[in-house]
C-alpha cells in the first residue's frame, strides 16, 4: 500500500506548480523546467485524486455493511459497490507505484549500438549483418535517425563489428534490453549436409553520453594518430587520419578510421568513449545499489546469452523471460519486435515493484 501523505503530496505539488505556471513570473529556463514536471504529473494525477478519495469511500461502504440497521438492498449494493472500486483501486495502485519508481535518467537518451560477430566464424559475421538490418528497420518504423559511426565487413556480406548512433524519442528504454550474447541457429549456404550450425554475436547499447553528463579531462586523453588500413593491410589514404584515443585512468581504447579527416575521426571516437566511460560509470552505481540483488533483466552483461533465432523452427526466444515468438521472419523484419521489447519492460517493471514492495 503506498502512504497517502506520500500521493497528497503529488496532488499538492501539481497544484503548487499550476499556480507558478499560471503567474507569468517564471524566467524561460525555470517555466521550461516546471513545464516538464507539471507535464509528468498530468499523467498521474487524476489516478492519484481517486487513490486519495479511496479510502473515505471505502469507509462509508463498510459502515453501511457493519450497521445491523442496514436494509438488506442496501447492504447487497454497499458490498458491490466496493467490490468494484477495491478492483479499480488495485490497477490505480500499481499504475501509481510504476510512476514513484526510480526514474532511469539515461531511459529518454539517444544510444549507442555496437554490434560484433561471435563465435562461428563466416555464419556469425553474416548473423551480426542481419542483426544490424533488424535495428536498421526498427529505426524506419519508429522514425528513429539510425547514423553509421564505423563499420568492418567480412566475406559474402557480413560484418565483423558494426558501430552506430540511434537518435529519436526515449531510443535508450526501448533498446536497453538487446544487450548480450545473441545466439543463431540455422543452416548455412555453404553446408551441404544440410547442419544447423550455432553462431553468435554480441550486442552492446549505451546510452549517448553528452559532454554535461561526463567531464572527461584532456590529461587523461591518449592521442595517437595513424593511417588508416584497408582490407588485407592495404592503405586507403596516404595521410595520418586515423586515430586511437585511450582514456588511461580506465584503459579503455576506442580506434576510429571511417573518415578521411583526423578531426571527424577524432569527434566520433569521442562520442564513443563518453558512452562507454557513462556507462561504465552507471554499472558500478548500480552494482553498488544493488549488490545481493540478481538482475534478470537488461544487466548488459556481454556474456550473457539473452536470445536464441532459430531459422528451421522458425522461431525467436528470449531466455530471460521464457518467450518464445514462432514468427521469426517477422521478427527479423522489424514487425513483431515490439512484441518483445513490450514483454521484457513489463516484467522489468514487475521485478522493480516486487523490490520496492
Amino acid at each position: 500500500m503506498i502512504p497517502l501523505k506520500t500521493i497528497e503530496d503529488l496532488i499538492s505539488r501539481h497544484s503548487i506548480l499550476e499556480k507558478e505556471l499560471s503567474s507569468g513570473d517564471l524566467d524561460k529556463k525555470l517555466f521550461a523546467e516546471k513545464s516538464k514536471e507539471y507535464s509528468d504529473l498530468n499523467e498521474i494525477i487524476e489516478s492519484a485524486k481517486k487513490y486519495f478519495s479511496y479510502e473515505n469511500e471505502k469507509i462509508d461502504l463498510e459502515k453501511i455493511l457493519e450497521d445491523p440497521q442496514s436494509e438488506n438492498e442496501f447492504k447487497i449494493m454497499a458490498e458491490k459497490e466496493l467490490k468494484e472500486i477495491k478492483s479499480q483501486n488495485e490497477i490505480i495502485e500499481k499504475e501509481l507505484k510504476l510512476f514513484l519508481l526510480p526514474k532511469d535518467e539515461a531511459d529518454k537518451k539517444n544510444a549507442i549500438i555496437e554490434i560484433r560477430a561471435g563465435t562461428g566464424g563466416l555464419e556469425a559475421s553474416l548473423f551480426a549483418a542481419d542483426l544490424f538490418k533488424m535495428y536498421e528497420k526498427v529505426s524506419n518504423k519508429k522514425k528513429w535517425e539510425l547514423e553509421l559511426i564505423s563499420m568492418s565487413r567480412s566475406e559474402a556480406g557480413g560484418l565483423k563489428e558494426v558501430i552506430a548512433s540511434i537518435k529519436g524519442k526515449n531510443i535508450y528504454s526501448t533498446l536497453k534490453y538487446e544487450s548480450g550474447v545473441h545466439r543463431v541457429q540455422r543452416v548455412p549456404d555453404t553446408e551441404t549436409q544440410g547442419r544447423v550450425h550455432t553462431s553468435a554475436a554480441t550486442v552492446a547499447v549505451l546510452p549517448e553520453a553528452e559532454e554535461v553528463d561526463l567531464k572527461i579531462n584532456e590529461s587523461d586523453l591518449r592521442i595517437d594518430v595513424f593511417r588508416a588500413g584497408g582490407p588485407g593491410g592495404q592503405s586507403v589514404n596516404t595521410t595520418d587520419s586515423a586515430v586511437r584515443i585511450t582514456h588511461i585512468p580506465t584503459g579503455l581504447s576506442v580506434s576510429q578510421q571511417d573518415e578521411k579527416s583526423q578531426h571527424k575521426n577524432k569527434a566520433k571516437g569521442m562520442k564513443i568513449l563518453r558512452s562507454r566511460l557513462y556507462e561504465l560509470e552507471r554499472a558500478r552505481i548500480e552494482n553498488e545499489r544493488s549488490k545481493d540483488r540478481k538482475n534478470k533483466i537488461g544487466t548488459g552483461d556481454r556474456s550473457e546469452r539473452i536470445r536464441t533465432y532459430n531459422f528451421p523452427q522458425g522461431r525467436v526466444t528470449d531466455h530471460r523471460i521464457n518467450l518464445t515468438l514462432h514468427k521469426l521472419e517477422e521478427f527479423l523484419e522489424g514487425v513483431a519486435f515490439d512484441e518483445m521489447i513490450e514483454t521484457l519492460t513489463l516484467q522489468a517493471q514487475e521485478e522493480k515493484l516486487s523490490n520496492l514492495s
